[in-house]
């Protein structure tokens, strides 16, 4: 289906796969029937309506398999549902589902999608992607317990068709309904497991390529298996793919050179710059913004427009993706990742950026410092820094750390975490200042947008702003089917962020890969998905 909106969707929405020659390289490759694969931190969930990191959604995504699929160059293709129409008021969504099995070797009906979206919207789950269905008749009210599950605008006519009704029109539906959020789930399995369900590989049902085995709930190590119940198992070429969690840059570097690891990921200029000449090298770019949260409800002193500015303008981003990072990442232009989306062959970031929110200026920061810490009336400040305790976490806290020591009476303290306990912590408000992280869900400024409304459940740093709040809620409402006002709402709404500094933008992240020669296939999406197995494939020797 296209989109009527005639913006036009940029570069980043394109996916890559790889299709790798031997470079010479001197590292070992193995001789294994399964993918070696690194990760740099732990499995968190298998709960498709409770996952919210990047790792939990790459299982999940390839164990799994909703409506529609990830495709090239910012388009869908059928998954369980093997055609579908739209209405001519863009508000009915009629879904023709192919006949498929869960790993169990029973069906998957539209009762199944069903259930999987009225559980994502039930209050009861606290599924924090809930609002990816706020189009859907009465999801919105059901989110807030004021009506009941069973009024969610999804019925099954059948076993093989499944009815979607909008309370209004949604240009980039399609992606939805690609997304983990609105993948089916099995009712008895559920109910079987109760709260256990999806803490582990065994408390689970499968309906994808793959089946997630040996994950216990706290191990870092699983494995994706071939799933022989998938409806497309015959073009699956690959046994399964190993995952490892290794946080040292310098161990995993190794495994991979050694021939433990089939790809890993490369941290610093050191790595890269080792790799640089070779085609083992893959920069996938993401559609992705790391960004610093303040805390305003527990540290009152972040309300100040002035502090957060001065904290902002402190930070050279160039000297820190050049010489910090070193892994070709790019300095942030914005809460809104480029290439996301065009309208009149102009790209967001540019009509959206006034490089006010993302600038260095160590002068005017310091005045801004001072400026702020008399209206706060206090003579110094001390916060702790939250971020993982990955490689680049640890050298993202160094690199603040020596910025913000340029403010006269600043100390910060680092406290780099588990991944998993930094999601947590985010989530609670157990923070003062916290390096996040958001990877859009599909290619629109609004995935990153909505994070940060006053209610938005992302928005852990409670930045509040009633303008911001309108010009979204226009985006996504009055003006959703208006190309035109909904581009200049958004547009805006980025404007205001940066000038109020809502919050810091750091950088947007390009994920430097090697992967050996023997595997191929892979794909990468800078969108949903961010790595696809499905069509992986092993070289014989």
């Amino acid at each position: 289906m296209k989109m009527k909106s005639v913006v036009k969707l940029g570069v980043v929405g394109a996916a890559s796969a790889f299709l790798l020659a031997a470079c010479g390289n001197s590292s070992k490759e193995s001789t294994s029937k399964y993918i070696n694969w690194q990760e740099s931190a732990g499995l968190n969930t298998l709960d498709a309506s409770k996952l919210t990191d990047s790792e939990s959604m790459v299982m999940v995504g390839n164990s799994n398999e909703g409506l529609l699929l990830n495709g090239p160059d910012n388009t869908v293709k059928p998954g369980v549902a093997e055609s579908y129409k739209v209405s001519k008021d863009g508000k009915t969504y009629t879904f023709n589902l192919r006949h498929s099995k869960w790993s169990n070797g029973k069906p998957v009906t539209a009762k199944d999608f069903v259930y999987g979206w009225q559980r994502t919207v039930n209050p009861k789950t606290a599924s924090q992607y809930s609002y990816l269905l706020d189009h859907v008749k009465n999801a919105t009210e059901i989110s807030a317990g004021k009506a009941p599950v069973s009024s969610l605008g999804v019925k099954a006519e059948g076993d093989y068709k499944l009815v979607v009704t909008l309370n209004r029109p949604q240009s980039y539906f399609k992606y939805i309904v690609a997304m983990a959020a609105c993948y089916p789930q099995d009712k008895s399995t559920v109910e079987k497991y109760g709260s256990a369900y999806a803490t582990n590989s065994k408390a689970m049902l499968y309906n994808g390529p793959f089946k997630v085995e040996g994950w216990n709930g706290t191990n870092d190590t699983w494995t994706l298996v071939k799933n022989k119940e998938y409806y497309n198992a015959s073009k699956v070429k690959v046994a399964g793919i190993k995952f490892t969690v290794q946080k040292d840059a310098n161990t995993a570097l190794n495994q991979y050179e050694t021939g433990q690891l089939d790809e890993t990921t490369l941290v610093g200029q050191q790595q890269v710059g080792k790799y640089k000449s070779s085609s083992e090298l893959h920069n996938v770019k993401q559609a992705s913004t790391f960004y610093l949260e303040m805390n305003e409800k527990a540290d009152s002193y972040f309300k100040n427009a002035n502090i957060r500015k001065a904290l902002s303008l402190v930070i050279d981003r160039d000297q820190f993706t050049k010489d910090t990072l070193g892994d070709g990442s790019t300095s942030a232009q914005g809460i809104v990742s480029p290439g996301m989306s065009q309208y009149k062959g102009v790209d967001f970031t540019k009509a959206a950026g006034t490089k006010t929110g993302v600038s260095y200026n160590a002068s005017e920061a310091k005045k801004l410092w001072a400026k702020g810490l008399k209206e706060v009336g206090k003579k110094s400040i001390n916060f702790t820094l939250l971020a993982d305790d990955t490689p680049q976490g640890k050298s993202t806290t160094e690199y603040l750390q020596t910025a913000f020591s340029n403010l006269p009476g600043l100390k910060v303290t680092a406290l780099n975490v588990p991944y998993k306990t930094r999601l947590t912590r985010s989530q609670n408000g157990q923070f003062d200042m916290v390096v996040s992280g958001w990877y859009a869900d599909f290619p629109d400024p609004i995935s990153f947008m909505s994070l940060l409304t006053s209610d938005g459940s992302y928005n852990n740093g409670k930045w509040s702003n009633a303008k911001y709040d309108k010009l979204v809620k226009d985006a996504e409402g009055s003006d959703s089917n208006n190309t035109a006002k909904r581009w200049d709402d958004l547009v805006n709404a980025e404007k205001i962020l940066m000038s109020d500094q809502g919050v810091i933008p750091l950088y947007h992240k390009v994920q430097p890969n090697v992967i050996k020669p023997r595997v191929s296939g892979v794909q990468f999406f800078p969108t949903g998905l961010s790595t696809d197995f499905r069509d992986a494939t092993i070289s014989k020797k």
